[in-house]
């Protein structure tokens, strides 16, 4: 739902002028065939195989938080020190095993939690809130990050990237509203 409002939401207009379309926000996984659905955006890894699928963008994560948190907690400067840390906990994604990776060294860190959420708004708002740091996706925060209320740290770390894919019902050729709109995002779309 995040990926939509920050990103989806405002290129609709153009696509509009051409085509009517039914959008259904949701972050669980739902059953395309069951609810009718043409295509969905889905990010990360995808859980059935047989899917039908389209890869259209990689976005990198990042740890971030906002300057209140890090003055407040310290700045981690090794993937370790974020166990002293209490993380936001993206339940949909990650989990409390975060996985870094820098030139050959791989470091895994089991973060502490106080909270869980199961939506990507809910991280938004706590890691907005000034509560915790968390890892998420570049995309989640764009506009945060480009004003500098919400900055990354942990820069020389990389987390494995998170896939942006249109993944269409499995049994049934694609409609030609959902190709249409697939490759008007595709091109539209600037991560």
């Amino acid at each position: 739902m995040t990926f939509a409002r920050i990103h989806l939401i405002p290129l609709l207009p153009q696509f509009l002028t051409q085509h009517p379309l039914e959008v259904v926000l949701d972050d669980r996984q739902i059953d395309l065939v069951q609810e009718g659905i043409d295509v969905a955006l889905r990010m990360g890894k995808l859980l059935d195989s047989a899917l039908t699928v389209r890869r259209i963008a990689r976005c990198k994560r990042l740890v971030l938080g906002t300057p209140a948190y890090f003055d407040r907690a310290g700045t981690p400067q090794t993937p370790a020190e974020l166990s002293r840390h209490q993380a936001v906990v993206y339940l949909q994604a990650e989990g409390s095993i975060w996985s870094f990776r820098r030139d050959s060294s791989e470091a895994a860190v089991t973060v502490q939690s106080r909270l869980r959420v199961t939506a990507a708004e809910g991280v938004r708002a706590a890691v907005l809130a000034h509560v915790s740091l968390t890892i998420a996706s570049e995309w989640m925060f764009t506009p945060e990050l480009r004003s500098g209320a919400v900055r990354a740290v942990l820069a020389e770390w990389s987390l494995p990237p998170l896939d942006l894919w249109a993944v269409f019902p499995t049994g049934r050729a694609a409609t030609a509203k959902a190709r249409a709109f697939v490759d008007f995002f595709e091109r539209s779309f600037n991560p």
